[in-house]
């Protein structure tokens, strides 16, 4: 149970300090907790699992490697733009790294409006089709079907889907504030 709490407070990006204030324990008890050196009361479980937005029955689950998104059962996302489908692939509740499938048809894309992303670093595979990522006023880049790019997105930004539409796939660290909960389109 222990490292099942540490994984979910290190998922959502919180310090020992921010977990411990919000559940009313000090720091070096939740540490003790984490590290299985201190069993939590039923209420401070409670509280903790609260926090850090994981069912209670998670930490009991034979101590699975990570958390499974099936195919055909991705959480659809709406981040915006026209002519696209998007579909959270990483847990809604990792704020570590946040990955997103786009099916975008042909023309489809973010809008002519630039915009740029609070994450430190993205990531994007064509898995099929054509993208053009622009970035005004330097230019654009045209991607397809297996090419990767790794951008800075703090740096305004535009993509459109080429004639034939695009599969692409997005990875962003740290994740996407407020993204944790996806919405249907």
């Amino acid at each position: 149970m222990g490292a099942a709490l540490n994984a979910a407070r290190r998922s959502r990006r919180m310090t020992l300090a921010e977990v411990a204030a919000a559940v009313g324990v000090t720091k070096g008890y939740l540490s003790k907790v984490e590290r299985g050196l201190a069993a939590p009361s039923v209420a401070t479980l409670v509280r903790l699992c609260e926090v850090l937005d994981v069912p209670v029955g998670s930490l009991f689950d034979g101590g699975q490697a990570g958390e499974v998104v099936r195919e055909g059962a991705y959480p659809p996302v709406r981040f915006g733009g026209a002519g696209l489908d998007e579909f959270l692939l990483t847990p809604s509740g990792e704020r570590r790294i946040q990955v997103l499938l786009s099916d975008i048809r042909p023309g489809g894309g973010s809008g002519d409006e630039a915009y740029a992303l609070p994450s430190e670093v993205s990531f994007v595979m064509i898995q099929g089709g054509t993208l053009r990522l622009g970035f005004p006023p330097d230019g654009t880049v045209e991607l397809a079907a297996g090419d990767a790019m790794t951008f800075d997105p703090s740096r305004p930004h535009t993509f459109v889907a080429g004639p034939d539409g695009a599969r692409v796939l997005w990875v962003m660290t740290p994740a996407l504030p407020g993204a944790e909960r996806p919405t249907a389109p």
